[in-house]
Protein backbone atom coordinates (compact mmCIF):
# COMPACT_ATOMS: atom_id res chain seq x y z
CA UNK A 1 0.00 0.00 0.00
CA UNK A 2 1.60 3.55 -0.90
CA UNK A 3 2.44 5.63 1.74
CA UNK A 4 2.38 9.65 1.34
CA UNK A 5 4.78 11.49 3.51
CA UNK A 6 4.46 15.41 3.83
CA UNK A 7 6.87 18.08 5.63
CA UNK A 8 5.16 21.03 7.25
CA UNK A 9 7.25 23.91 8.97
CA UNK A 10 6.19 24.71 12.33
CA UNK A 11 4.35 27.77 10.94
CA UNK A 12 2.00 25.70 8.30
CA UNK A 13 1.40 22.97 11.28
CA UNK A 14 0.37 25.71 13.51
CA UNK A 15 -2.02 26.94 11.01
CA UNK A 16 -3.42 24.24 10.33
CA UNK A 17 -3.85 23.26 14.12
CA UNK A 18 -6.03 26.34 14.39
CA UNK A 19 -8.00 25.22 11.28
CA UNK A 20 -8.52 21.38 12.60
CA UNK A 21 -8.63 19.49 15.97
CA UNK A 22 -6.51 17.11 14.43
CA UNK A 23 -3.94 18.04 11.58
CA UNK A 24 -2.90 14.53 10.94
CA UNK A 25 -7.00 13.60 10.95
CA UNK A 26 -7.75 16.53 8.86
CA UNK A 27 -5.45 15.50 5.93
CA UNK A 28 -6.26 12.15 5.83
CA UNK A 29 -9.43 12.67 5.02
CA UNK A 30 -8.75 15.81 2.61
CA UNK A 31 -6.68 12.84 0.68
CA UNK A 32 -8.82 10.26 1.21
CA UNK A 33 -12.13 12.12 -0.03
CA UNK A 34 -10.11 13.11 -2.90
CA UNK A 35 -9.40 9.77 -3.87
CA UNK A 36 -12.80 8.66 -3.58
CA UNK A 37 -14.36 11.84 -5.72
CA UNK A 38 -11.40 10.45 -8.35
CA UNK A 39 -12.50 6.91 -7.86
CA UNK A 40 -15.75 7.45 -8.75
CA UNK A 41 -15.10 9.66 -11.35
CA UNK A 42 -13.46 6.74 -12.62
CA UNK A 43 -15.80 4.31 -12.41
CA UNK A 44 -18.41 6.26 -13.99
CA UNK A 45 -16.14 6.56 -17.17
CA UNK A 46 -15.42 2.82 -17.28
CA UNK A 47 -18.85 1.43 -16.59
CA UNK A 48 -20.14 4.07 -19.41
CA UNK A 49 -17.49 2.60 -21.80
CA UNK A 50 -18.02 -1.02 -21.19
CA UNK A 51 -21.42 -0.06 -21.29
CA UNK A 52 -21.23 1.31 -24.73
CA UNK A 53 -18.83 -1.12 -26.39
CA UNK A 54 -21.08 -4.34 -24.99
CA UNK A 55 -18.06 -5.43 -22.29
CA UNK A 56 -18.66 -6.86 -19.35
CA UNK A 57 -18.52 -4.86 -16.32
CA UNK A 58 -15.93 -5.76 -13.88
CA UNK A 59 -17.01 -7.16 -10.53
CA UNK A 60 -16.42 -4.82 -7.79
CA UNK A 61 -14.73 -0.91 -7.57
CA UNK A 62 -11.40 -2.03 -7.02
CA UNK A 63 -11.97 -3.74 -10.10
CA UNK A 64 -13.41 -1.54 -12.21
CA UNK A 65 -10.24 1.52 -11.38
CA UNK A 66 -7.43 -0.97 -12.16
CA UNK A 67 -9.45 -2.10 -15.91
CA UNK A 68 -9.78 1.48 -16.87
CA UNK A 69 -5.82 2.01 -16.30
CA UNK A 70 -4.88 -1.40 -17.83
CA UNK A 71 -7.21 -0.67 -20.87
CA UNK A 72 -6.06 2.93 -21.42
CA UNK A 73 -9.42 3.61 -20.79
CA UNK A 74 -8.52 6.89 -18.29
CA UNK A 75 -5.38 7.86 -17.68
CA UNK A 76 -3.18 9.55 -15.01
CA UNK A 77 -2.93 13.41 -14.83
CA UNK A 78 0.74 13.67 -15.59
CA UNK A 79 0.29 11.47 -18.95
CA UNK A 80 -3.34 13.66 -19.53
CA UNK A 81 -0.86 16.94 -18.94
CA UNK A 82 2.24 15.37 -20.80
CA UNK A 83 -0.15 14.56 -24.12
CA UNK A 84 -1.63 18.97 -23.40
CA UNK A 85 1.65 20.17 -23.49
CA UNK A 86 2.68 17.92 -26.26
CA UNK A 87 -0.39 19.34 -28.33
CA UNK A 88 0.13 22.70 -27.20
CA UNK A 89 4.00 22.62 -28.69
CA UNK A 90 2.57 20.86 -31.85
CA UNK A 91 0.14 23.72 -32.54
CA UNK A 92 3.04 26.27 -31.62
CA UNK A 93 4.69 24.90 -33.95
CA UNK A 94 2.34 25.00 -36.90
CA UNK A 95 1.51 28.60 -36.01
CA UNK A 96 5.19 29.66 -36.44
CA UNK A 97 5.64 27.68 -39.83
CA UNK A 98 2.19 29.10 -40.77
CA UNK A 99 3.81 32.92 -40.47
Amino acid sequence: MPTITIELTDTQYKGLEYAALSPEDWAENAVTERCRIANDEIVKITVDYCLDNDITVPANREAIVSYAFDNDIVKTAAVRNAEAEAAAAAMAAEQTEGA
